[in-house]
């Protein structure tokens, strides 16, 4: 079908949500490929909106500007290439998970490719939920599936999530919180920019409790037709923490102003339906966000020479004081008295010069493109 070239799908939400197992689902439809977690191209936008502004920095006397190359072209023309790149390759992804779950002694004629028939591909990747803006760029005809689940069915599943793969996604359960806020935050965001024609909003408790209808609501979104063959995926769950029916989250609060702010975001969105029409304000504030992650790491080479050099700066005089204070330390009359009451040694007393203090001056804020 023509006009499904192009047109990935991109499963966002909080980790432990239900992302993992609706790729699963959707990639059991006759023409979507369910890929791996990437993982790379939110980050792949964020460089390439560098490199653009590199391109066009001189005007007329730069090349993206001297040949009239416009910033969404030039996003589009990556994406497209991926795309291209993802559907050409797709035989080899399902040669490759046929030969695992095989094993090495089925002979490799066994193999009957399936993929060669679907234009589509699903990416279930989690932390695409702080990328959305930047993914609308490179596939300006991508649509995105914001998984929701309530917040402490989130916790209790980050909070036992080693059993599954022995990795932590979190180190305790008040950065469980506070990752859930910040992706279900950022995929609100994208909802209120976007529109309901590019982000549908599912509730995982909709898929538990009536999965027919609301995959059939969902493929209406995609534009696919329903296949039954998704349910099945359902039947038994992947990827699951498994919790304890009895597993209770800590009730000592470790940030009791965070887990309110939890709550009354996950009660609102309960309550509230999805907008109905795209917001101006919310496409301001999007972008807005998505320039100032671009414009950090453009800058973020220059400020870290700057703060190598302001450290650098700090150490001299730190020395030149110290070295000051040892000579007078030898001179044989009233050198310790001098030391003592001089504004140099009150300085230093009140703190020495620190060089992670300069870096903190310069880097006062986290360096993670997914905050």
């Amino acid at each position: 079908m023509e006009d499904g070239i192009n047109k990935p799908i991109f499963v966002v939400g909080s980790p432990r949500s239900g992302t993992s197992i609706l790729t699963w689902c959707l990639g059991q439809h006759p023409n979507i490929i369910p890929l791996e977690e990437s993982g790379w191209m939110g980050d792949l936008a964020i460089d390439l909106a560098i490199y653009y502004q590199i391109g066009t920095a001189r005007g007329e006397y730069s090349l993206l500007s001297s040949m009239n190359v416009e910033k969404a072209e030039f996003f589009a023309a990556f994406g497209k290439s991926i795309n291209d790149l993802i559907l050409r390759h797709r035989l080899d992804l399902e040669r490759n998970r046929w030969r695992r779950a095989a094993g090495p002694s089925i002979p490799s004629h066994c193999f009957v490719p399936q993929y060669d028939v679907k234009t589509r591909w699903v990416d279930g990747t989690p932390e695409y939920s702080f990328h959305i803006c930047g993914l609308r760029k490179l596939f300006p005809n991508a649509l995105f599936v914001h998984v929701f689940r309530d917040v402490t069915s989130v916790v209790r599943s980050m909070l036992l999530f080693p059993r599954v793969s022995g990795q932590s996604l979190v180190a305790n359960q008040e950065e469980a919180y506070r990752y859930w806020v910040r992706t279900v935050s950022n995929c609100l965001l994208a909802e209120r920019a976007c529109g309901p024609r590019i982000v549908f909003r599912l509730r995982h408790s909709d898929l538990v409790d009536t999965p027919e209808a609301t995959l059939r609501s969902l493929f209406n979104f995609l534009g696919e037709p329903y296949a039954p063959e998704c349910l099945e995926p359902l039947v038994q769950r992947i990827n699951s923490s498994n919790v304890p029916a009895d597993f209770k989250i800590d009730e000592r609060p470790t940030n009791r102003r965070l887990e309110d702010q939890a709550a009354e975001l996950c009660q609102q969105v309960e309550e509230t339906p999805q907008p109905l029409d795209a917001s101006a304000e919310a496409v301001e504030e999007i972008e807005a966000a998505f320039d100032e992650r671009v414009h950090f790491f453009a800058t973020l080479a220059s400020n870290y020479s700057k703060a190598r050099q302001k450290i650098a700066a700090l150490e001299d005089k730190s020395a030149n004081i110290t070295a000051w204070a040892e000579r007078l330390a030898k001179e044989p009359k009233g050198g310790k008295s001098i030391i003592e009451h001089s504004p140099a040694r009150r300085q230093r007393s009140k703190g020495a010069y620190s060089p992670l203090k300069a870096l903190h001056k310069y880097f006062g804020r986290s360096g993670n493109r997914t905050s």
